[in-house]
């Protein structure tokens, strides 16, 4: 099965942009991978205020001042800063809103979060450099430019079945794909976590959702 089929177990799940969809605001989702891209026009496909665009955080295709809200979901780390500010600068109407939003898995009192987290560190690829690229708080308020920067953490959580979080893990750009030799021990142990962690076929995925908003003109 391809990564793009995990892309869309992902997207079995709510979205953020439903809640805008559902409020009946115009909603432009910018991705610059097909694949992600695909399984999101596929998902959101019976919203008509939904548009979807091939560009990138740097360079939206959005026309200037068109838009009240930049959303950033889970994406902020692939952004090259000052070229991303100011193509937000440029799409946002006076006054708009720049909102980050950032899962972190909680490990303390989350059994099996905290394995599905040692698990990413036994078999994922590369994925030590790309934790360490994940955006901390300071990262964002210097990008906002501290003018209006404020912060939220939400907690919140998923119950997954097992082609939820198989799909949820193979979905990730750092993890093994099939015929690579971590592939098949990754996947066994995972299902050994779940296995342990189950209850009436489903485990509990548990988060803070992070949210950072300010206004790029610091108003």
């Amino acid at each position: 099965m391809s990564r793009t089929s995990h892309c869309r177990h992902w997207f079995r799940h709510r979205t953020p942009l439903q809640a805008f969809l559902e409020n009946g605001n115009r909603v432009f989702g910018v991705e610059p991978n097909a694949e992600m891209r695909g399984a999101g026009e596929e998902f959101l496909r019976t919203y008509k205020n939904f548009t979807s665009i091939e560009g990138s955080a740097e360079s939206t295709t959005l026309a200037g001042g068109s838009v009240d809200f930049v959303t950033v979901g889970q994406s902020f780390h692939w952004f090259e800063p000052a070229a991303s500010r100011a193509e937000f600068q440029r799409i946002l109407r006076p006054g708009g809103w720049v909102v980050i939003v950032w899962q972190d898995r909680r490990m303390e009192e989350a059994p099996f979060t905290r394995r599905y987290e040692e698990l990413l560190e036994r078999f994922g690829i590369d994925y030590k450099n790309v934790k360490e690229a994940y955006p901390e708080a300071e990262k964002i308020r210097a990008f906002l430019q501290d003018g209006s920067f404020r912060s939220r953490d939400l907690a919140n959580h998923q119950d997954l079945d097992w082609e939820g979080v198989s799909g949820r893990l193979r979905s990730s750009s750092f993890v093994p794909t099939e015929g690579h030799a971590n592939f098949a021990p990754m996947m066994e142990e995972l299902r050994n976590i779940f296995a342990a962690r189950e209850n009436h076929g489903r485990v509990r995925m548990d988060y803070f959702a992070r949210i950072y908003f300010g206004r790029l003109d610091g108003k």
